[in-house]
């Protein structure tokens, strides 16, 4: 579990121009690469998400990137990252220049059952059974008593979980030397409550309700090959969002940063829409 007087990290040198949201929720490190690529050019804070609300991430991660604010960051979100990188960024607007959405989730619930049949695709069969019962697990786990033991059982379950995500989700993915230590243990605590809280938000309209309030422009990174459906981020957000930039990277699943034949060209993006030198459109 992380210290509660670490509430996040910092690659490279100030100024500050980015800041990089982890997924999950719960997975806590799991962006820690992407920063250290970008700490080369530019200082990149990576806070760490330990608040069971979403309102109180929020003041938890504005409480942090305010406490080394050197003007407006760039936000570089993944997957459940991406949605809280476009939560802060309607609500705290004048704090983000750019919002970069890296394998968000899809934005309108009609997209959802995409995903699992996807990935279920990448799975064996007894795989398959495993990735259910885990999930539903952690689903049925939400409001149980809060019991160490409880806190040890989520752990596992979301800690192999992930394993199971990880492959279903990746195209061709390399090792990350710095992977092992980068990552705390997985939070299935968080999990549980934090996405049962999520899920309400997308399925009122709530969550895409909130783009009427982002000023900045949008940047969504997405691989081909990721189970989250593209046309579930990319067709309500160019609803939405007057300053959208659209990148799909071929060959490339869930986590670009990690893929072999994606990830020169996603650094690419991360690094032209930082400085504003992205085109539009790929």
């Amino acid at each position: 579990m992380v210290s509660p007087i670490m509430k996040g990290r910092f690659y490279g040198n100030k100024p500050y121009k980015a800041a990089v949201i982890h997924g999950g929720p719960g997975a806590l490190g799991s962006v820690a690469a992407i920063a250290r690529e970008l700490s080369k050019d530019f200082g990149v804070i990576e806070p760490l998400q330990t608040k069971s609300s979403i309102s109180e991430l929020l003041l938890e991660m504005d409480d942090i990137l305010s406490a080394h604010w050197d003007g407006p960051l760039t936000l570089i979100g993944h997957s459940w990252g991406a949605w809280l990188t476009f939560i802060y960024a309607a609500e705290y607007p004048q704090k983000v220049n750019r919002a970069i959405l890296v394998g968000s989730g899809p934005f309108e619930i009609q997209y959802v059952a995409d995903i699992d049949k996807r990935r279920m695709e990448h799975l064996t069969p007894p795989e398959i059974g495993e990735y259910h019962t885990l999930l539903a697990g952690l689903e049925s786990a939400e409001g149980g008593e809060p019991t160490e033991s409880a806190a040890t059982d989520k752990a596992q379950w979301m800690k192999r979980l992930g394993e199971l995500v990880e492959k279903a989700d990746n195209y061709c993915p390399v090792e990350i030397a710095t992977q092992e230590e980068d990552c705390f243990p997985a939070r299935g605590d968080l999990y549980s409550v934090l996405w049962a809280e999520a899920s309400q938000w997308r399925r009122s309209g709530k969550l895409l309700g909130l783009a009427d309030k982002i000023t900045c422009p949008v940047t969504v990174i997405h691989g081909e090959d990721d189970p989250h459906p593209w046309d579930g981020v990319k067709i309500p957000l160019e609803k939405k969002i007057k300053d959208l930039r659209l990148y799909k990277l071929e060959r490339c699943g869930h986590n670009p940063w990690k893929e072999k034949y994606a990830r020169g060209r996603f650094f690419e993006i991360l690094r032209e829409t930082i400085e504003g030198r992205g085109a539009d459109l790929p």
